[in-house]
This record gives structure tokens, sequence and C-alpha cells, in this order.
């Protein structure tokens, strides 16, 4: 315990000398002078790319065959769009209504071109006034008539707009039922209009194709190619079309009537008292 004592006394004067000897402000540190660096400036080298070899640059060209092959073939398979017609192309901001389509039903004056007497089923045309010097021989307004009811004949017949609706009645309401399935595309005209007398005989009196009023009939053509003519072919159907014919028409003769239509049937509108004339 003694030997520790003046230890202490020791340690305490010699904290209160260094206390006493101590500067009220610390010192600044002086600053440290910068190294001088002594550099060299010197220009960088521009590096040059090495010279490609001939035969590489001449390697990556594209052939010229090649490309030209393959830019046809793009556009080959990329088809042109066909012109658009003028006044379709429309505005963005315009809106197109659809248009209702046409009608299918064909225009009425378009039906009646090339048609005769008002009825666009009886094709021909209308022709000058017939005259003769002969005495009740002509037609006032007569037709050429090539075909009824989409069968042609085989020669124009010449005769009036009677005559002709009569025909289209007949060849709608009688040829047609009496033949059946056997469909008719072409009538054989024997006769129409001729200046004449009744069956040529001199001082009869005039026929009735002698005004525009009559059409003899010497045959018919079917579907099938065949042909059936009165002369060869008098028929029960051919007798049966006969038959239907009364009554359309005034007077209605055949084979067997009076020896003069053996080989056609006679056809006229001729105005008969009472009932029509047939046989």
């Amino acid at each position: 315990m003694r030997a520790i004592g003046p230890l202490l006394l020791l340690c305490a004067s010699l904290a209160g000398m260094a206390m006493a000897e101590a500067p009220k402000t610390s010192p600044r540190p002086q600053q440290r002078p910068a190294p001088t660096v002594s550099a060299e400036v010197v220009p960088a080298a521009i590096l040059r790319p090495r010279h490609r070899p001939d035969g590489l640059a001449a390697a990556l060209q594209p052939a010229p065959e090649a490309a030209n092959t393959l830019q046809t073939a793009t556009f080959s398979a990329m088809p042109r769009p066909h012109a658009r017609p003028k006044g379709l192309a429309a505005p963005d901001d315009q809106v197109v209504e659809e248009q209702p389509q046409a009608s299918q039903k064909p225009d009425k004056k378009q039906s009646r071109k090339g048609s005769v007497c008002g009825d666009p089923d009886i094709r021909g045309q209308e022709i000058a006034p017939v005259t003769s010097k002969t005495k009740g021989c002509g037609i006032a307004e007569p037709v050429r008539v090539t075909a009824i009811n989409g069968i042609p004949f085989s020669q124009p017949a010449t005769f009036d707009c009677e005559t002709a609706r009569a025909l289209k009645r007949w060849m709608r309401e009688g040829m047609a039922p009496a033949f059946g399935n056997r469909e008719v595309v072409q009538l054989h005209i024997f006769g129409s209009y001729m200046c004449r007398s009744r069956n040529n005989i001199r001082g009869a009196k005039i026929s009735e194709h002698g005004r525009g009023k009559a059409v003899d009939i010497a045959g018919f053509v079917f579907s099938d190619g065949k042909e059936w003519t009165v002369a060869r072919d008098y028929n029960k159907q051919i007798r049966r079309a006969q038959k239907a014919a009364c009554g359309i028409f005034g007077t209605t003769l055949g084979p067997g009537s009076d020896g003069y239509h053996e080989d056609h049937l006679h056809f006229d509108t001729a105005a008969r008292r009472g009932s029509a004339y047939c046989r």
C-alpha cells in the first residue's frame, strides 16, 4: 500500500503539467505541395482498317443472275391488282350506301325489241302495206314473222296480226299438248301470203292467202332431230294438233278434206257466220 501512494502522486503531477502546457487552439495542418507531373502529349495513332483480300470482296457481292432471279420471283408471286373502275374510290370519311340490285325482270321495252303485233312472243318485223292489181288481194298492215313462242319458222311467213295471234295461241294450246313430251324446235312453213284464187282454180274467189289471213304448215322438227311431215307422217298426234286448231281458226283443212291439202295443214282466220269450218 505504501508503494502505491507515491505512484499516484507522480501521475497526478504529470497530468497537471500536461494541462498547463497545452495550447488553446490546435495548429492547422499545412497544405502539402502537389507533386508536379510532367506529361508529354502524343497524338493518338489513327487505326486504318486492313486491306480486304480481293477474293473475299468478290465473294461477298451477290451474283447478278441470282439477284435478278430472286427479284423476278418476288414480283411474280405478288399479283398486280386490277385497275379500279372510275368513280369506285371514295374518300375515307364518305359512307357508301349499298345500292339495291337491279331487277332480274327484263326491261319491257327491251323485251319487245324485234317483236311485232305488240306481243314479245311474236318475232319478226313490220313491212310496208301489200298492194295488188288483183281485186281482193293485199294486206293493209302486214308483218313478216320468223318465230313464235321461241320456235323458229323454216321460212318467214307474211300475214296480218290477227293470223299471227291465232297461230301463237294454237302453237301453245293445241300443238304443244298434242305432241306431249316431244318438243317442237322448228315449224315447217309451207305457205303464207300469195295473191291467188282458192286452190288455184281459175274463176274461184280469192284465197285467204291473198288477204294475208292464212298459213300452211307442212311439218314439225323436234328436239331429238326427228321430223314429222304431214305428207309422210299424218299420225294421231298431228291429227290431234289439227283438231285443236278448229275454233282458234275459222277454217282448218288437211289430208282427206278436199284433195288439195294432202301434204299440209291449212289454217285461216276468215270471218264465218256460225261455227268454224273444219275438215
